[in-house]
């Protein structure tokens, strides 16, 4: 590894998120080793990686505590993390990614199980594409979808009802309608009667090759896997957004906000770029190296503090990926890096791997995790969102505490 390009005191500091102070702290500890040389000290990238990796594990178990107290604890009826699973109202996520993303997401808005269902995007969904295809030549689809919402919502005129009944149908034409505003790059290859699946037509507007039965399944698995999980960040806004009687238009605006952030919506992103170039023969060690330099969180697509054995989604997706036709390429190189990660940090692939690994076997742009990751959470985020409308209003509007000194 001595090849590999070291990091600065300034740059570990930065990864660790600690002070230069504390860092040097470390050092004189025994816990870290540093090299000095005439710029100054410097680290081994993967050591620093293992270190904050066994700091992660230390401190997931204890919750944010702010006076001795939660930060916040907000009761949930729908998603449950349990001895290392996930589970949607009782019910294994893991065995609920065998049916399709519609049929799933139908049932968390409505309580009602129906094999048969599709979604359709309703009215102003012309007036969606005009506006997204206004969008300047660098924008990506996950722009496209959040410029959609709003021109959807100006469509419906129902779009401030809270009713339960309308808020769902509203959810489903909405989904429908983040992905058909979307550029096709193949056409939809689905043999049902029925039409198209959602997972189908997205497919058809993420990559330009046609889907395998295989890759298919796969693509409705992550979706439904990703429906929902626990109070995430994206989530925390969105409900915070419907404690204050926002249409389910502006919560899905509000959840997409906090989605787009390299620790949460956009990790996927980042995961791509590092298995794109160990697909294409760089060696994983550098790659890895490269990418601690580079970020100050955690390296992409690995560790998940919910699940201490490891992220199941991400293990499902991987294995199921392993199934499809092509992406041998991409499967060799997530296990390369995943065995460099378990033998020097310990931490285990997460879904945001596994959407890496899937957009890159389908020939998907960088971002295509990001526009799986918000279609399927905007189903999860109305689920909460009709949760939250049955509690007091505003309840979510915490105090601030002034400590400017004078």
């Amino acid at each position: 590894m001595s090849d590999l390009p070291r990091l600065t005191a300034e740059q570990t500091a930065d990864r660790l998120g600690v002070k230069l102070e504390t860092l040097y702290a470390y050092v004189a500890r025994g816990l870290l080793t540093r090299e000095r040389t005439a710029a100054g000290s410097t680290f081994e990238p993967l050591e620093v990686e293992a270190f904050a990796s066994a700091r992660r594990r230390r401190t997931s178990s204890r919750p944010p505590r702010s006076e001795g107290r939660p930060l916040m604890v907000i009761e949930t009826d729908f998603a449950l993390i349990d001895d290392g699973e996930l589970y949607y109202r009782g019910r294994p996520a893991a065995e609920l990614a065998a049916d399709p993303f519609e049929v799933v997401a139908h049932w968390a808005l409505t309580g009602v199980w129906d094999a048969s269902v599709r979604f359709a995007a309703g009215p102003g969904l012309e007036a969606a594409r005009r506006v997204a295809e206004a969008l300047p030549a660098g924008a990506g689809d996950r722009d496209r979808q959040l410029v959609a919402v709003t021109a959807l919502a100006a469509a419906d005129p129902l779009r401030t009802s809270l009713d339960p009944e309308a808020v769902a149908g509203a959810a489903e034409r909405l989904i429908a309608g983040m992905v058909a505003v979307l550029p096709e790059k193949s056409a939809p290859d689905d043999p049902t009667l029925e039409g198209p699946t959602l997972a189908a037509a997205l497919w058809a507007r993420l990559s330009p090759h046609p889907a395998s039965p295989e890759a298919l399944r796969t693509l409705d698995a992550a979706l439904v896997l990703l429906l929902d999980h626990d109070l995430a960040v994206s989530t925390l806004a969105a409900r915070a957004a419907a404690s204050a009687r926002a249409t389910p238009y502006a919560v899905v605006v509000a959840g997409l906000g906090a989605l787009d952030s390299p620790l949460h919506g956009n990790a996927s992103r980042a995961a791509h770029r590092m298995l794109a170039r160990i697909a294409a023969g760089e060696e994983p060690a550098r790659v890895v190296a490269d990418a601690v330099a580079d970020g100050r969180g955690p390296v992409p697509g690995f560790g998940q503090p919910l699940y201490p054995g490891g992220d199941p989604r991400g293990r499902i997706l991987l294995g199921m990926l392993a199934d499809v036709p092509g992406a041998e390429p991409v499967v060799a190189a997530v296990d390369a890096l995943a065995a460099l990660l378990r033998e020097r940090t310990g931490a285990a692939p997460n879904v945001d791997l596994a959407l890496a690994a899937l957009s890159l076997a389908g020939g998907m742009a960088d971002d295509a995790g990001e526009v799986i990751f918000a279609t399927a959470r905007t189903a999860g985020w109305i689920v909460h969102a009709l949760a939250e409308y049955r509690e007091r209003p505003l309840r979510l509007r915490p105090v601030g505490r002034y400590t400017a000194r004078a």
